[in-house]
């Protein structure tokens, strides 16, 4: 009967470290959850910025640029639209290769983010 016992209370000492166990594993996944959500949320800030940014500086540039034109090719109305025709084959361009440069750069780091294990 003795035997019998310890038998009995090493099963409730595991029962009780298994359930330790999956509590912890429980915590783990959400402090990688937290953790990769974290730089993804992070990440996204940081493009939104640069993509701010860089819009003014197009804006600005595209000023710059047609003032410096002007004299060039007979007037600024004339270098606005030599300026405004490079903008919109620019979007054009991006349109056109929108899966080379946008998808799949974002495709290849959500799978490296969240498939590796680093």
């Amino acid at each position: 009967m003795f035997a019998n016992d310890k038998n009995i209370d090493n099963l409730q000492q595991l029962f009780v470290e298994l359930k330790k166990y999956a509590e912890l594993q429980k915590d783990y996944v959400k402090l990688h959850l937290v953790e990769k959500l974290t730089i993804l949320v992070s990440s996204l800030i940081l493009v939104l910025v640069l993509v701010i940014l860089g819009i003014i500086a197009l804006f600005y540039l595209s000023f710059t640029l047609a003032y410096v034109l002007a004299p060039h090719v007979g007037g600024l109305m004339v270098s606005y639209g030599i300026i405004t025709g490079c903008i919109i084959l620019l979007i054009i361009l991006i349109i056109f290769f929108r899966k080379r440069l946008i998808m799949q750069p974002m495709i290849n780091f959500l799978a490296n983010l969240l498939l590796n294990d680093d």
